[in-house]
């Protein structure tokens, strides 16, 4: 069993940035890889970034790619989701995901990879 507990979500205007934060527990932290996801009202949950058990992997939507980064902090067994040049159709729930992985390097990109999720934090970017 994996806990995961979101933070860092909140309202910011476009252009801005924030920082979400993803503690996990339960399981060795380099047991599993990571990833975040988000939700907007009235459409399905989408991949965002995934980061490998060794964090010398990533991956990004092509909506994020290049204005987020994702990154993992084994002392203090967390996750980050840095996200830059924020738009309006930023504005998504969103959740942090932990699935573990046999292989240091193996990345997990789709909803349905991940056995534990978080309870989501509302981002909210204004125009």
């Amino acid at each position: 069993q994996v806990l995961l507990v979101e933070s860092g979500g909140g309202l910011v205007q476009a252009g801005g940035s924030l920082r979400l934060s993803c503690a996990a527990s339960g399981r060795p932290f380099s047991s599993i890889s990571m990833g975040w996801f988000r939700q907007a009202p009235g459409k399905e949950r989408e991949f965002v970034a995934a980061i490998s058990r060794n964090g010398l992997r990533t991956s990004y939507a092509d909506s994020v790619q290049g204005r987020f980064i994702i990154s993992r902090d084994y002392n203090k067994n967390t996750v980050a989701l840095q996200m830059n040049s924020l738009k309006p159709e930023d504005t998504a729930v969103y959740y942090c995901a932990a699935d573990p992985t046999p292989l240091p390097n193996q990345l997990r990109v789709g909803v349905y990879e991940y056995d534990y999720w978080g309870q989501g934090t509302q981002v909210t970017v204004s125009s």
